[in-house]
């Protein structure tokens, strides 16, 4: 059977920074408060007029350049995101359309924060099966503009962000690459973080109603959604080490979704983790939901803390409730 190996990553998130202050202009909240409960120092929202598809193209490039294959190579493209351009079509038509990649397999995946990991899964079996060679892996999220800046959405707005995050898939006959991958799911748990609206449900699909009652922006139960992260992260990466017969000593990096620092710091402690093999960069660039993991792989890549032959686990948990791990050798 065939390996995959990741050859190229590049991520892409907007110019505008905002910090914590700029928001106590919008709601009651203070840069103290957003720290002290969630590590966040700044993220980057974009500019009007600018989508999820605009951010996930400079990803994919950047992801090309490095994997150094032509475009018309990539036999399929798979995106993980939940804030589509449109309600249809999915950002990766309009990937393919802007890089020009022929007429390959084109689709989104809606997983949440978990859906880069599940793009990168799904992708692994295409190319571990030999159907295909190359693939295209995007996960990028414009969260700003479904955000309630106000009092009432304050839990939720002082956390999200935007960016995307790219991964080229190839076939490798040599021992590096994607070890293995594990996905899961418990939907009783989906109200707890969730959007209602747009619905199909409802007719129309977003009505004046909807709007007034604030059903189309996202609503989390974070006592729910904190409680269930600190058991699912260690579970999940525990799964990826005992999979491939691993200890923590075998790991070199462990980079879970960018959720919440105090989430990452539970996680750690219950492990018994090195802080130094918990990569985070939540800090900087906010919580990106499903591009979160893929700049943050390309950060720790930037950092230079990322080695040929290193052991690294990604890990993620929510909306869904999802969760998902994948171990890789560099």
């Amino acid at each position: 059977m065939n390996r995959t190996k990741i050859a190229g990553i590049g991520y892409h998130v907007p110019e505008r920074i905002v910090l914590n202050k700029e928001l106590e202009n919008y709601m009651d909240t203070s840069d103290e408060w957003i720290r002290t409960r969630s590590g966040i120092e700044e993220r980057r929202w974009v500019e009007p007029g600018m989508g999820t598809s605009d951010l996930a193209i400079e990803a994919s490039k950047k992801a090309i350049k490095m994997a150094d294959i032509d475009p018309q190579a990539i036999d399929l493209i798979i995106v993980g995101t939940l804030t589509s351009d449109y309600f249809f079509p999915g950002v990766s038509a309009q990937i393919q359309d802007a890089l020009d990649i022929g007429t390959v397999g084109a689709f989104d995946v809606k997983a949440a924060c978990s859906a880069f990991i599940y793009s990168l899964s799904i992708g692994d079996q295409f190319i571990k099966t030999g159907e295909y060679k190359t693939v295209l892996v995007v996960g990028a999220e414009v969260q700003s503009t479904a955000l309630d800046l106000s009092d009432s959405g304050r839990m939720t707005a002082v956390l999200f962000a935007d960016g995307a995050g790219a991964a080229v898939l190839t076939k490798n006959d040599g021992d590096s690459g994607i070890l293995s991958t594990h996905l899961h799911c418990q939907g009783k748990y989906l109200k707890e973080l969730w959007c209602e609206g747009p619905s199909s449900r409802e007719n129309p699909r977003l009505s004046t109603d909807m709007i007034k009652e604030g059903r189309h922006f996202p609503s989390m139960n974070g006592r729910e959604v904190f409680k269930n992260a600190v058991r699912r992260f260690p579970e999940v990466i525990k799964e990826a080490m005992d999979t491939n017969g691993f200890t923590i000593d075998d790991i070199s990096l462990i980079i879970p979704h960018q959720a919440n620092e105090r989430i990452t710091k539970t996680v750690r402690k219950k492990m018994g983790i090195e802080k130094s093999k918990l990569f985070s960069n939540i800090h900087k660039f906010g919580n990106t939901t499903g591009a979160s993991i893929p700049i943050a792989l390309c950060d720790a890549y930037d950092q230079g803390i990322i080695f040929d032959e290193d052991i690294i686990i990604l890990a993620a948990f929510g909306a869904g409730f999802t969760w998902a791990s994948a171990a890789i050798r560099w």
